[in-house]
């Protein structure tokens, strides 16, 4: 025999399991990583105590302004990330919410992905030598490049490594320095015969570079758009595809020519 409930009874009981959904759900992991601006480093200074770029064989240049490379920092792959941290990260400009597995690998941990992330590092600063040598005709035997930055992984600083070490070798090549004395930051992989690939979480690293001062930003021309979603005030893109265009745009824009925008 049942008995007949009242209207609200019966209102509270069906609401009841979509509370206890919502209250699960607010508390449960979710396979989500947010992300937010990260560090920048000058790779023409120091980090650390240590200079980013150490050059023997052949004299360095004293070099004027800053080159400025660029990071995002995200919740690690172990991290517990709710619906209150999702529903944060979505409604702030300076907050990215992304699926985990687009982040980081799956079924790594984050001691493996470390690893990883700083193997991609070291391969990066090879290949930058590689195509800054190469772009200024330069005997790799003759000319020494050690790269040095803590802390950082991945492979998105090659294209400010390898500028960095052109500015440090021949500057704007005609006795200037390539920075036209700017504080300029930027981001982009970079392979050994200079041409410049995407690295994502470009939005987030502009803010991270406007935070730090940098006026302009030197961005793989297939992110533009997402440069621009969340561009500081004031600060200038310059889309680039390989490093002579990128050396092309800096000298440009010291000489008040016309540069490239997105």
């Amino acid at each position: 025999m049942f008995s007949r409930l009242s209207r609200p009874s019966a209102l509270v009981l069906c609401a009841l399991p979509i509370v206890v959904l919502f209250v699960i759900v607010g508390v449960a992991p979710l396979p989500y990583a947010v992300a937010q601006p990260g560090l920048t480093a000058d790779v023409l200074g120091a980090n650390q105590g240590r200079e980013v770029i150490t050059i023997s064989g052949v004299p360095a240049r004293e070099t004027k302004g800053e080159l400025r490379m660029t990071t995002i920092v995200a919740t690690g792959p172990s991290a517990d990330v709710d619906f209150g941290d999702v529903i944060d990260g979505w409604f702030r400009t300076d907050r990215a919410v992304l699926p985990r597995e687009a982040v980081y690998p799956s079924g790594q941990s984050d001691q493996q992905i470390e690893k990883h992330n700083v193997r991609d590092m070291v391969r990066s600063q090879d290949t930058a030598t590689q195509a800054a040598l190469g772009y200024l005709h330069k005997d790799p035997k003759t000319v020494r490049v050690s790269l040095h930055l803590a802390d950082v992984g991945g492979p998105s600083a090659g294209l400010l490594f390898a500028l960095g070490i052109i500015d440090k070798l021949d500057g704007d090549g005609s006795g200037g320095d390539l920075t036209g004395g700017r504080t300029i930051a930027g981001t982009g992989t970079i392979t050994g015969s200079g041409r410049v690939g995407a690295v994502g979480g470009v939005a987030l690293k502009t803010q991270a570079a406007g935070r730090d001062g940098a006026t302009v930003f030197l961005v793989p021309e297939a992110e533009c758009a997402d440069a621009k979603s969340e561009l500081p005030k004031g600060m200038r893109l310059v889309p680039v595809t390989t490093l002579k265009g990128a050396v092309s745009a800096l000298r440009a824009l010291e000489k008040g020519s016309r540069v490239p925008s997105c």
